[in-house]
């Protein structure tokens, strides 16, 4: 049997729906028009339950996840979904796992599959193409957005995970430590001389800001880190939010900028920050010099792409989007920097 690492991307999907298959035998049920929805870290499919329920089938990424990390996001989902936030609820399985391990032929590992209540709505758009709203739409959208944002960042404080409570870190050390969390980005072959010149120019600058800026519940905390257009969901004038696997440790404002990040060059941009930090505002506090940070820390979201990019070359994401995400670090970098030169002569 072929490889399932040389298969591509649609193949390896093929195989991973059948292991969906035969991991929805271990939930409450019987299952049918399995289809898959998205394909990046995890294989998410779409299933209907003979009740008429639709349900999301997330099979997990090799060895991404340990299982008390994975155990330890449906638990701060669930959690979420209590204090108000409107997010996947998790189905336990015939044995009231939150999540269960499973194997099949022509997949080389067991994978972790978790099954999840399908959150209705629209995604307010995509990184790729971006918002499918006008100017007020957009407003609203990052007005909301930032509500959200908070409320989920005021929630962590309020809750008691316990010691067996595992994930990763947004800290320093994996965003631009020697081994960042989602891969070294200064390794990307797509760079030019001129360009790691560049970015290990704000490398550096980056470690400093840091160090200063501290860790603190007041700006550091749990982290959805994927604040991006597909992963809210409108219904009805309500903003949801999916896809917490990416979420862990982090700055509250690294939140933020990925929300922002992928509408950089949107005509709207300007309105879409002041309504972010403005409905942010409503919810928690902002300081100013934490708001001041945002060209920091979209360097550093920045950063996270070119890593995942370096990791994964020979994804369809990696080929098609590499160009670009080199080119959109750069011009964050030059940014950041300007801004340091800019405030070193005024201050």
């Amino acid at each position: 049997m072929t490889d399932f690492y040389s298969l591509g991307e649609d193949d390896q999907a093929v195989r991973l729906a059948e292991l969906a298959r035969i991991a929805l035998a271990r939930w409450p049920g019987e299952y049918d028009n399995l289809s898959l929805i998205k394909y990046r870290e995890n294989a998410v499919f779409s299933a209907h339950r003979n009740d008429g329920e639709r349900v999301a089938v997330r099979v997990h990424r090799h060895a991404y996840h340990s299982d008390r990390a994975l155990r330890s996001e449906l638990l701060w989902m669930q959690s979420l979904a209590e204090g108000g936030i409107a997010v996947p609820p998790i189905l336990p399985s015939l044995d009231g796992h939150v999540f269960e391990t499973v194997s099949a032929p022509g997949v080389p590992e067991p994978r972790q599959i978790d099954v999840l209540g399908w959150l209705p709505g629209t995604p307010a758009g995509t990184s790729e193409e971006g918002l499918n709203l006008d100017e007020a739409g957009a407003e609203r959208l990052f007005f909301d957005a930032g509500v959200l944002a908070a409320m989920m960042h005021d929630h962590v404080g309020m809750v008691e995970f316990g010691e067996d409570f595992e994930r990763h870190a947004w800290d320093a050390e994996g965003l631009i430590g020697p081994d960042p969390f989602w891969g070294r980005f200064m390794e990307l072959e797509l760079l030019s001389s001129e360009e790691r010149a560049l970015l290990s120019a704000a490398r550096a600058q980056a470690a400093l800001d840091l160090a200063a800026f501290g860790q603190g519940s007041h700006n550091y905390g749990l982290i959805h880190a994927d604040f991006v257009p597909e992963n809210l969901l409108i219904e009805d004038g309500r903003l949801k939010l999916i896809d917490f696997d990416d979420g862990g440790f982090g700055w509250h404002m690294f939140d933020l900028a990925t929300a922002l990040y992928f509408n950089l060059d949107h005509p709207a941009y300007t309105i879409m920050e002041r309504a972010l930090f403005e409905g942010y505002r409503t919810v928690r506090k902002l300081p100013e010099d934490h708001e001041a940070t945002l060209p920091l820390f979209m360097f550093l979201r920045s950063t996270t792409y070119l890593g995942w990019v370096q990791t994964r070359p020979e994804t369809q994401t990696a080929r098609e989007l590499g160009p670009f995400l080199v080119e959109r670090c750069c011009l964050v970098a030059e940014r950041y920097l300007s801004q340091k030169a800019t405030a070193g002569r005024t201050g």
